[in-house]
């Protein structure tokens, strides 16, 4: 009876002690896995909130805010910028605009959508869509071509009245990439995306130290930066190639005919 009460305290005492631990090793929700997303952006560049492709952002500021986010685009990547500006029950009208940088700080122009729009007195809410041309793998200097690396997005009230300044606002950004494929391949690569800190980094790999790298962004796309010289362009070339000799070798032997004339008697 005794052995019997000892062992049941025994167990109980076990059964307390591995339930914490079971429970602390339950995976918690994380930005990766869509358990949270971000709930403020940033007021400059440096600052801005980091947001990965298809995820919606939200914030609340006040008219007059500088609002800042950051992804990250690949090549042959269409991104399209989608923001929604919820405004109080009183405000005159609102001109909203949001625009969108490279990594080099770069502003790049809109293929399409409405940029910028003004919301009437007593309009609740606007929306705003910026689709930014197809992302090039390489690109000249002098070029303003969109590269791969981190992208900003601004999103703020241009020309606000005097009695809007601070009113409350509400705002979310979603970001989508439309993959283009070999259609807008180009024959090279950038030697590191337009990544803040890419630079450090680099030059501490080059020199073999062991310092901590100071990598301003963590973003990248998934699986990965493509190298740039891999495309469907490579398939269609080999298919287009497999067609060319099989065409090559049916019109050769469709016009050799079958060797001897008819005409020609067996003993000429």
């Amino acid at each position: 009876m005794r052995f019997t009460r000892v062992l049941s305290v025994a167990l109980l005492a076990l059964g307390c002690a591995a339930g914490p631990a079971a429970a602390d090793s339950s995976p918690s929700p994380s930005a990766s896995d869509g358990g949270s997303v971000p709930t403020r952006a940033g007021t400059s560049f440096r600052t801005a909130t980091e947001i990965e492709l298809d995820q919606r952002a939200t914030a609340s500021a006040s008219a007059g805010d500088y609002l800042y986010w950051s992804f990250a685009a690949d090549a042959e990547h269409r991104p399209t910028v989608r923001a929604t500006v919820k405004l109080p029950d009183a405000h005159t009208a609102q001109t909203w605009q949001v625009d969108v940088y490279d990594g080099l700080r770069r502003r790049q122009a809109c293929q399409y959508g409405a940029q910028t729009r003004t919301a009437a007195q007593g309009t609740a809410s606007l929306d705003l869509t910026c689709v930014l041309r197809t992302v090039r793998a390489w690109s000249e200097p002098w070029a303003d071509d969109p590269l791969p690396g981190t992208y900003y997005v601004r999103l703020t009230a241009i020309g606000l009245p005097a009695s809007d300044l601070g009113l409350p606002v509400s705002t979310s950004v979603e970001v989508g990439a439309e993959n283009i494929g070999g259609a807008a391949a180009v024959d090279g690569s950038l030697a590191q995306p337009l990544v803040p800190g890419i630079a450090v980094t680099s030059r501490q790999d080059d020199e073999d130290t062991s310092k901590k790298s100071a990598v301003l962004s963590s973003i990248e796309p998934d699986g990965g930066w493509s190298s740039g010289w891999w495309s469907s362009r490579w398939v269609w070339t080999g298919v287009g190639g497999v067609l060319a000799a099989l065409a090559g070798i049916g019109g050769y032997a469709l016009t050799r005919g079958t060797g001897r004339p008819s005409r020609i008697p067996p003993g000429a």
